[in-house]
């Protein structure tokens, strides 16, 4: 049995046909980086980013070039640390009993497409929570599902993007879970194909794109616990683009995650507080704000969310072997066709026992908040 992957690699694909699925829309409109060189966990991968600059309106003619203005790129960096396997052991007679009945193969097949789809779906939830409780700004009202009679909110969140710079360039996802899904596809004016120009919603169920967003489902949209905070106030002035926020009287806990809303703009804590004192958020203070202004979180909620593809990055590699390699007698590499992401299979021979193991290294990472938004639901 040392080339079992090479013999059975049809009856996997074949399986992935059959077994059913949940929505991983997040993990499918994300950049993926996903190398084939193998990584230990806990590795780094790291990222460069520019910063605004300033434009000279001056200049002094001289026969010597200017010396240029000195610039800031930025470091950040994710790590590879989470390690998500499965493992399917087989004995001669397990096989034996299954080719009395299905089928080895076919038994077989299925067995890791569902490690696949259980690995797939940590993967999403994991993400879908990261940007859940990590983007810059948020909107809609906490605790009703969106789009129950228009889609009023998608210009609102819209403008929140491109107002922090972000790139209108089709690339830019809403991933929503299914019951605000439903409500889309209720909205007469989208199903209507003499209204919507297509019949692709109606016939196909497509929700489709509406305001340069591309709208997608899925089925580990986060609904996070939050704080308790109470009564909170700005303590003093604070500036356009304040990151910092100095709160006083009040009480309770305010936790990283947090929705907070300040002069009717809704952002997101990055850290907390458990009384008055200071807690900073992801993306800067649209309008300035003056002492007493009132600082309310939301409730908890789902977490609906619209991003930039570039604004989120799931890096995935295969684990690195031992010297000499391990007690592995077979391995390959598969491409879940649901979600596009690979995954490491390998094949161990034990004693009058076999092992088959699924998994993959990964990490994941908003490096841009600005250009992240919550649809609260």
């Amino acid at each position: 049995m040392a080339n079992v992957f090479t013999n059975l690699a049809a009856d996997i694909y074949d399986a992935a046909e059959i077994v059913g699925r949940e929505l991983v829309a997040g993990v499918n409109s994300v950049r993926v980086n996903g190398g084939a060189e193998e990584a230990a966990k806990g590795d780094t991968v790291r990222a460069s980013f520019t910063q605004p600059q300033t434009v000279s309106t001056t200049y002094a003619p001289s026969m010597t070039i200017p010396e240029g203005v000195d610039q800031t790129v930025e470091n950040k960096t994710m790590s590879l640390d989470t390690y998500a396997s499965i493992q399917i052991p087989y004995t001669g007679e397990d096989k034996k009993h299954l080719n009395n009945g299905a089928g080895y193969q076919w038994v077989y097949g299925k067995q890791i497409e569902q490690a696949i789809r259980s690995i797939t779906n940590k993967m999403e939830l994991d993400l879908m929570l990261h940007i859940g409780q990590n983007a810059g700004n948020a909107y809609g009202a906490a605790g009703t599902t969106p789009f129950a009679s228009n889609m009023n909110d998608l210009p609102n969140i819209m403008k929140l993007l491109l107002d922090r710079g972000c790139p209108d360039d089709g690339q830019i996802s809403g991933i929503y879970d299914t019951t605000a899904a439903v409500n889309i596809q209720n909205l007469a004016n989208l199903y209507k194909v003499n209204e919507a120009g297509n019949g692709d919603l109606l016939r196909n169920g497509k929700l489709g794109e509406l305001y340069n967003i591309v709208l997608k489902r899925s089925a580990q949209v986060a609904r996070p616990a939050v704080g308790g905070g109470t009564s909170y106030v700005l303590n003093g002035a604070h500036a356009l683009g304040t990151k910092s926020i100095i709160v006083k009287t009040g009480s309770g806990t305010v936790v990283a995650g947090d929705v907070v809303a300040i002069n009717g703009v809704k952002y997101v804590a990055t850290s907390g507080i458990a009384a008055a004192g200071t807690f900073s958020i992801a993306s800067g203070l649209v309008a300035a704000g003056v002492d007493g202004d009132a600082v309310t979180l939301s409730a908890i909620s789902r977490r609906n969310v619209v991003f930039h593809r570039d604004a989120v990055e799931l890096a995935m590699r295969p684990l690195e072997e031992p010297d000499g390699g391990d007690a592995a007698t077979d391995r390959m590499v598969i491409v879940d066709p649901k979600s596009g992401l690979s995954f490491k299979l390998a094949h161990y021979k034990g004693f009058k026992k076999s092992m088959i193991e699924i998994g993959c290294l990964y990490g994941y990472k908003l490096w841009l908040p600005d250009f992240a938004a919550i649809h609260l639901g």
